[in-house]
Protein backbone atom coordinates (compact mmCIF):
# COMPACT_ATOMS: atom_id res chain seq x y z
CA UNK A 1 0.00 0.00 0.00
CA UNK A 2 1.27 3.77 -0.21
CA UNK A 3 -0.21 6.56 1.41
CA UNK A 4 0.25 10.17 0.15
CA UNK A 5 0.74 12.15 3.31
CA UNK A 6 0.15 15.38 0.99
CA UNK A 7 -2.36 16.34 -1.36
CA UNK A 8 -4.89 18.57 -2.49
CA UNK A 9 -8.03 18.23 -4.26
CA UNK A 10 -8.28 21.99 -5.51
CA UNK A 11 -11.02 24.32 -6.11
CA UNK A 12 -11.10 26.77 -8.84
CA UNK A 13 -10.59 29.73 -6.44
CA UNK A 14 -7.70 27.83 -4.94
CA UNK A 15 -6.12 26.72 -7.75
CA UNK A 16 -6.66 30.01 -9.77
CA UNK A 17 -5.03 31.76 -6.70
CA UNK A 18 -2.00 34.39 -7.99
CA UNK A 19 -0.02 32.59 -5.41
CA UNK A 20 0.23 30.05 -7.19
CA UNK A 21 1.58 31.61 -10.23
CA UNK A 22 5.34 30.37 -9.64
CA UNK A 23 4.07 26.95 -9.18
CA UNK A 24 2.24 26.48 -12.62
CA UNK A 25 5.21 28.27 -14.07
CA UNK A 26 7.66 25.51 -12.81
CA UNK A 27 5.41 22.78 -13.63
CA UNK A 28 4.86 24.10 -17.02
CA UNK A 29 1.28 23.59 -16.68
CA UNK A 30 -1.84 25.83 -16.27
CA UNK A 31 -4.67 26.31 -13.70
CA UNK A 32 -8.19 24.87 -14.65
CA UNK A 33 -10.65 27.41 -15.81
CA UNK A 34 -13.72 24.91 -14.60
CA UNK A 35 -14.18 22.50 -11.06
CA UNK A 36 -12.11 19.25 -11.21
CA UNK A 37 -13.82 16.11 -10.62
CA UNK A 38 -12.45 13.74 -7.83
CA UNK A 39 -12.38 10.97 -10.44
CA UNK A 40 -9.29 12.89 -11.90
CA UNK A 41 -7.62 12.82 -8.57
CA UNK A 42 -8.77 8.83 -8.45
CA UNK A 43 -7.27 8.61 -11.58
CA UNK A 44 -3.67 10.31 -10.77
CA UNK A 45 -3.84 8.34 -7.76
CA UNK A 46 -4.38 4.96 -9.60
CA UNK A 47 -1.72 6.14 -11.98
CA UNK A 48 0.65 6.29 -9.36
CA UNK A 49 0.24 3.50 -7.12
CA UNK A 50 -1.01 5.12 -4.26
CA UNK A 51 -3.95 3.78 -2.29
CA UNK A 52 -4.73 6.54 0.11
CA UNK A 53 -4.30 10.08 0.03
CA UNK A 54 -4.89 12.93 2.90
CA UNK A 55 -6.38 16.00 1.18
CA UNK A 56 -6.19 19.23 2.89
CA UNK A 57 -8.69 22.08 3.46
CA UNK A 58 -6.72 25.89 2.56
CA UNK A 59 -8.05 28.56 4.72
CA UNK A 60 -6.06 31.45 4.74
CA UNK A 61 -6.49 35.61 5.73
CA UNK A 62 -9.28 36.07 2.90
CA UNK A 63 -10.87 33.20 3.62
CA UNK A 64 -11.37 29.31 2.72
CA UNK A 65 -9.87 28.56 -0.53
CA UNK A 66 -10.62 25.29 -0.28
CA UNK A 67 -13.36 24.46 3.07
CA UNK A 68 -13.66 21.75 5.37
CA UNK A 69 -16.69 20.92 3.89
CA UNK A 70 -15.60 20.83 0.24
CA UNK A 71 -13.14 18.47 1.40
CA UNK A 72 -15.44 16.39 3.03
CA UNK A 73 -17.63 16.23 0.01
CA UNK A 74 -14.42 15.21 -2.15
CA UNK A 75 -13.91 12.18 0.26
CA UNK A 76 -17.52 10.77 0.29
CA UNK A 77 -17.68 11.36 -3.97
CA UNK A 78 -14.44 9.04 -3.93
CA UNK A 79 -14.21 5.47 -3.57
CA UNK A 80 -14.47 4.19 0.08
CA UNK A 81 -11.19 4.82 1.98
CA UNK A 82 -9.52 6.70 -0.86
CA UNK A 83 -9.30 10.33 0.34
CA UNK A 84 -9.32 11.11 3.84
CA UNK A 85 -9.78 14.74 4.85
CA UNK A 86 -6.92 16.87 6.32
CA UNK A 87 -8.71 19.97 8.37
CA UNK A 88 -7.76 23.93 8.17
CA UNK A 89 -9.21 26.83 9.80
CA UNK A 90 -9.05 30.58 10.31
CA UNK A 91 -6.56 31.82 12.54
CA UNK A 92 -7.76 34.96 13.20
CA UNK A 93 -10.97 33.21 15.30
CA UNK A 94 -9.04 30.88 17.93
CA UNK A 95 -12.23 29.78 19.75
CA UNK A 96 -14.41 29.28 16.29
CA UNK A 97 -10.88 27.60 15.18
CA UNK A 98 -10.63 24.95 17.70
CA UNK A 99 -14.99 24.48 17.76
CA UNK A 100 -13.98 23.84 13.77
CA UNK A 101 -11.42 21.61 14.41
CA UNK A 102 -13.29 19.93 16.96
CA UNK A 103 -16.15 19.15 14.64
CA UNK A 104 -14.00 18.09 11.36
CA UNK A 105 -12.60 15.57 13.39
CA UNK A 106 -15.53 14.11 15.19
CA UNK A 107 -18.44 14.97 12.97
CA UNK A 108 -16.57 14.83 9.41
CA UNK A 109 -13.66 11.96 10.72
CA UNK A 110 -10.65 14.31 9.47
CA UNK A 111 -7.44 12.86 10.21
CA UNK A 112 -5.30 15.76 11.37
CA UNK A 113 -5.21 20.22 11.07
CA UNK A 114 -2.89 21.19 8.45
CA UNK A 115 -2.04 25.20 8.61
CA UNK A 116 0.22 26.54 5.88
CA UNK A 117 2.35 29.76 8.03
CA UNK A 118 3.28 31.15 5.00
CA UNK A 119 -0.21 31.49 3.90
CA UNK A 120 -0.88 33.74 7.13
CA UNK A 121 2.71 35.22 7.56
CA UNK A 122 2.79 33.91 10.90
CA UNK A 123 5.01 31.38 12.25
CA UNK A 124 3.74 28.34 14.36
CA UNK A 125 4.73 30.18 17.48
CA UNK A 126 2.66 32.84 17.24
CA UNK A 127 -0.08 32.73 19.99
CA UNK A 128 -2.96 32.27 17.31
CA UNK A 129 -1.53 28.55 16.71
CA UNK A 130 -1.14 27.65 20.87
CA UNK A 131 -4.84 26.27 21.12
CA UNK A 132 -5.22 24.98 18.36
CA UNK A 133 -1.76 22.47 19.54
CA UNK A 134 -4.07 21.78 22.45
CA UNK A 135 -6.87 20.85 20.82
CA UNK A 136 -4.62 18.35 18.59
CA UNK A 137 -3.29 16.48 21.49
CA UNK A 138 -6.77 16.30 23.55
CA UNK A 139 -8.19 14.97 20.18
CA UNK A 140 -5.24 12.69 19.38
CA UNK A 141 -4.81 13.85 15.71
CA UNK A 142 -0.91 15.36 14.46
CA UNK A 143 -0.31 19.35 13.28
CA UNK A 144 0.50 19.20 9.47
CA UNK A 145 2.52 22.39 8.59
CA UNK A 146 4.78 23.47 5.97
CA UNK A 147 8.53 23.74 6.23
CA UNK A 148 11.11 24.92 3.86
CA UNK A 149 11.23 27.50 1.08
CA UNK A 150 7.82 29.06 0.23
CA UNK A 151 7.46 27.73 -3.63
CA UNK A 152 4.34 30.34 -4.08
CA UNK A 153 4.82 33.95 -3.87
CA UNK A 154 4.70 34.55 -0.50
CA UNK A 155 7.93 35.10 1.91
CA UNK A 156 9.88 32.03 3.66
CA UNK A 157 10.97 32.93 7.09
CA UNK A 158 7.83 30.90 8.42
CA UNK A 159 9.10 27.69 7.34
CA UNK A 160 12.34 27.91 9.27
CA UNK A 161 12.32 24.11 11.12
CA UNK A 162 14.99 25.95 13.87
CA UNK A 163 13.07 27.98 15.57
CA UNK A 164 9.88 27.69 15.11
CA UNK A 165 8.75 24.08 14.81
CA UNK A 166 11.77 23.30 17.58
CA UNK A 167 10.23 25.84 20.15
CA UNK A 168 6.56 24.54 19.69
CA UNK A 169 7.99 20.89 20.27
CA UNK A 170 9.67 21.68 23.45
CA UNK A 171 6.32 23.60 24.70
CA UNK A 172 3.94 20.86 23.20
CA UNK A 173 6.08 17.65 23.58
CA UNK A 174 2.89 15.75 23.19
CA UNK A 175 1.83 17.37 19.89
CA UNK A 176 2.28 14.91 16.43
CA UNK A 177 4.02 17.17 13.92
CA UNK A 178 3.86 16.82 10.81
CA UNK A 179 6.64 19.09 8.27
CA UNK A 180 5.57 18.85 4.63
CA UNK A 181 7.77 20.10 1.93
CA UNK A 182 11.27 18.64 3.63
CA UNK A 183 12.32 21.53 5.26
CA UNK A 184 14.71 22.65 2.23
CA UNK A 185 17.14 24.66 2.20
CA UNK A 186 17.10 23.96 5.97
CA UNK A 187 17.06 20.17 5.66
CA UNK A 188 19.36 19.56 7.95
CA UNK A 189 18.10 21.35 10.45
CA UNK A 190 14.27 19.80 9.59
CA UNK A 191 16.61 16.37 10.49
CA UNK A 192 17.91 17.65 13.53
CA UNK A 193 14.89 18.44 15.20
CA UNK A 194 13.20 15.26 14.12
CA UNK A 195 16.22 13.71 15.72
CA UNK A 196 15.60 15.57 19.17
CA UNK A 197 11.75 15.36 19.23
CA UNK A 198 9.91 11.61 19.08
CA UNK A 199 6.62 13.18 18.01
CA UNK A 200 8.32 14.90 14.87
CA UNK A 201 8.04 13.99 11.08
CA UNK A 202 8.97 14.94 8.04
CA UNK A 203 6.40 14.51 4.59
CA UNK A 204 8.62 14.36 1.10
CA UNK A 205 5.18 16.78 -1.05
CA UNK A 206 6.82 19.15 -3.56
CA UNK A 207 9.24 17.13 -4.04
CA UNK A 208 10.16 14.13 -6.50
CA UNK A 209 12.27 11.64 -5.70
CA UNK A 210 15.06 12.41 -7.72
CA UNK A 211 15.44 15.70 -6.05
CA UNK A 212 15.09 14.63 -2.42
CA UNK A 213 18.65 16.00 -0.70
CA UNK A 214 21.49 13.27 -0.17
CA UNK A 215 21.01 13.98 3.98
CA UNK A 216 17.27 13.25 3.67
CA UNK A 217 17.68 9.85 2.24
CA UNK A 218 20.35 9.02 4.31
CA UNK A 219 18.42 9.71 7.17
CA UNK A 220 15.27 7.62 5.26
CA UNK A 221 17.32 4.56 5.14
CA UNK A 222 19.06 4.56 8.34
CA UNK A 223 18.12 5.99 11.92
CA UNK A 224 15.33 8.10 10.45
CA UNK A 225 13.08 5.82 9.07
CA UNK A 226 10.60 5.81 11.30
CA UNK A 227 10.61 9.75 10.71
CA UNK A 228 10.34 10.26 7.03
CA UNK A 229 6.65 9.69 5.38
CA UNK A 230 5.77 9.83 1.26
CA UNK A 231 3.66 13.44 0.01
CA UNK A 232 3.35 14.61 -3.64
CA UNK A 233 1.64 18.21 -3.02
CA UNK A 234 -0.83 16.60 -5.94
CA UNK A 235 -1.70 18.53 -8.17
CA UNK A 236 1.44 20.66 -8.73
CA UNK A 237 3.01 16.89 -8.77
CA UNK A 238 1.70 13.72 -9.94
CA UNK A 239 1.90 10.59 -7.78
CA UNK A 240 3.44 8.61 -10.78
CA UNK A 241 6.13 11.64 -11.13
CA UNK A 242 7.20 11.85 -7.41
CA UNK A 243 7.94 8.18 -6.95
CA UNK A 244 10.20 7.69 -10.11
CA UNK A 245 13.38 6.85 -9.19
CA UNK A 246 12.34 5.06 -6.00
CA UNK A 247 14.29 2.41 -6.51
CA UNK A 248 17.66 4.20 -7.30
CA UNK A 249 17.41 5.38 -3.75
CA UNK A 250 18.20 1.63 -2.70
CA UNK A 251 16.33 2.30 0.83
CA UNK A 252 16.05 -1.32 2.70
CA UNK A 253 12.54 -2.91 2.66
CA UNK A 254 11.87 -2.37 5.87
CA UNK A 255 12.84 1.19 5.46
CA UNK A 256 10.93 1.49 2.55
CA UNK A 257 7.91 0.04 3.59
CA UNK A 258 7.50 2.65 6.73
CA UNK A 259 8.15 5.50 4.01
CA UNK A 260 5.63 4.89 1.60
CA UNK A 261 2.96 3.52 4.20
CA UNK A 262 3.68 2.23 7.91
CA UNK A 263 4.86 6.11 9.17
CA UNK A 264 1.88 7.29 7.78
CA UNK A 265 -0.98 4.72 8.65
CA UNK A 266 0.43 5.27 12.38
CA UNK A 267 0.69 9.01 12.48
CA UNK A 268 -2.27 9.52 11.12
CA UNK A 269 -4.37 6.71 12.60
CA UNK A 270 -5.45 4.87 9.54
Amino acid sequence: MVIDAWMQHGTVRFLQHEMLDSLWRWTGKKPPEKEVPVEETVAAMDAGGVDVGLISAWYGPEGALVSNDEVASFVEQAPPGRLLGIASVDLRKPMDAVRELRRCVRELGFRGLRVVPWLWELPPTDRRYYPLFAECVELGVPFCTQVGHTGPLRPSETGRPIPYIDQVALEFPELVIVGGHIGYPWTEEMIAVCRKHPNVYIDTSAYTVRRYPPELVRYMAEDGNHKVMFGTNYPMIAPEHALKGLDELGLPDDARERFLEGNARRVFHL
